[in-house]
């Protein structure tokens, strides 16, 4: 299934991704700091939802007390 998650307090406006039986496909930032937006995308593809929610959840940038991973975790949780 195909979500839309609209970030917070990052650089990156969106995120695209799927979840196919539980496992992470297809992550998308949209905005932000591109390529290593598609590295992190790239990482966690093929993954379960859960390990990466358990990877990414709570990670910063710089002052901000979210970034784009966190807010990936942030939008899987909301799905499961």
């Amino acid at each position: 299934m195909e979500y839309s998650y609209k970030t917070k307090g990052t650089c990156s406006r969106e995120i695209h991704f799927e979840v196919e039986d539980g496992i992470l496909k297809n992550v998308e930032f949209i905005g932000g700091c591109n390529g290593n937006l598609k590295g992190i995308g790239s990482l966690v593809e093929g993954m379960e939802v859960e390990d990466v929610i358990e990877r990414l959840e709570g990670i910063t940038c710089g002052f901000k007390p979210t970034s784009c991973p966190d807010q990936l975790a942030k939008a899987l949780k909301e799905i499961i």
